[in-house]
């Protein structure tokens, strides 16, 4: 790991051990249009909540229906919110030269790292899979984190040859095969990073911790950092009964609507978000936001959740 890479590697590190990491949405007028000043407005909230690290222009701010110009834009905006007090790991992705495009547009924005999201459309080798990273990281000198999810699943040989990389400091992990991820965190060398990318995370934060994941991304962060910096503090302090209290009374029903529909695990978000006053708007197709009855039952369990916390709404 080059030292550049080793020093943002370190300074996530640390703040991720005192803070959930923050995916905020990417907010849009009625009409689809990108609002800047609105995700100002939001990126200013969640910072104000104490977060680790903000991952603008990820699955949760819907980079897939972002053009480069609005990433810009997006991405220099947490850039400009942040101010150097957290670390910004903005996302990039498609294949390898469309994914250095957003890492360069990061790169100048003054991002400190990227997350490599899966690829386009494709399965792919190992050692595919090893030269897609190769060459971004070739590409760019913003310190990686790879994203497993979907079609990409590295094997251990193949993890030793990304970590080998300078820049590639991490990885995300979003297949929650425990067994094949702790093959993965013994094979790492010392320092390289692992987080839990599972959808809402919180659900399995117990199990990945019990692996040596403890970091993981909180999607519930962007409508109600209350109750996701309740359940981070509870899981830090080996609080159990609040771990499981909050999992069974607002996780387990949020995950249930969310499963309801494809696409929901940002959509609800955004509803959510909606339901709090934050001016977020709708969100892009080929996402859907929710109708009136699964909106009605989204407003229960967010009353049901900030109530265990303590918050209004």
């Amino acid at each position: 790991m080059s030292a550049e890479a080793d020093g943002v590697a370190r300074r996530l590190r640390d703040s991720m051990s005192r803070g959930v990491l923050s995916f905020p949405l990417t907010s849009f007028r009625e009409d689809g249009s990108l609002d800047l000043e609105s995700c100002r407005t939001c990126l200013t909230a969640t910072l104000a909540t104490g977060p680790g690290a903000v991952f603008p222009a990820c699955g949760t701010g819907e980079f897939s229906a972002l053009n480069e110009d609005e990433y810009r834009a997006v991405v220099t905006a947490a850039v400009e919110v942040s101010d150097g007090r957290i670390p910004v790991v903005a996302g990039i992705g498609y294949g390898w030269a469309q994914a250095l495009r957003f890492a360069r547009i990061a790169e100048d924005a003054g991002a400190d790292a990227a997350l490599l999201m899966p690829h386009y459309l494709v399965e792919a080798p190992q050692d595919g899979l090893v030269e897609q990273v190769r060459r971004i990281a070739a590409g760019t000198r913003l310190p990686l984190i790879a994203y497993q999810r979907g079609q990409v699943s590295f094997t251990v040989g193949s993890l030793r040859r990304i970590a080998e990389l300078p820049t590639v400091i991490g990885l995300k992990d979003g297949h929650s095969d425990l067994d094949r991820l702790q093959r993965l965190t013994l094979a790492a060398p010392d320092g390289f990073l692992f987080f839990n990318g599972a959808a809402t995370a919180e659900m399995q934060a117990r199990a990945y911790a019990s692996v040596g994941v403890p970091a993981y991304s909180s999607a519930v962060h962007a409508f109600a950092p209350e109750i996701a910096n309740a359940f981070f503090n509870a899981l830090r302090d080996g609080d159990d009964a609040s771990v499981t209290k909050l999992l069974r009374d607002f996780y387990v029903p949020l995950v249930e609507l969310r499963d309801r529909v494809p696409g929901y695990a940002v959509s609800l978000v955004k509803a959510a978000a909606r339901l709090r006053g934050l001016p977020v708007g709708p969100v892009r197709a080929p996402l859907l936001d929710p109708g009136p009855d699964d909106l009605a039952d989204l407003e229960a369990v967010l009353d049901t959740g900030l109530a265990l916390v303590g918050a209004a709404r």
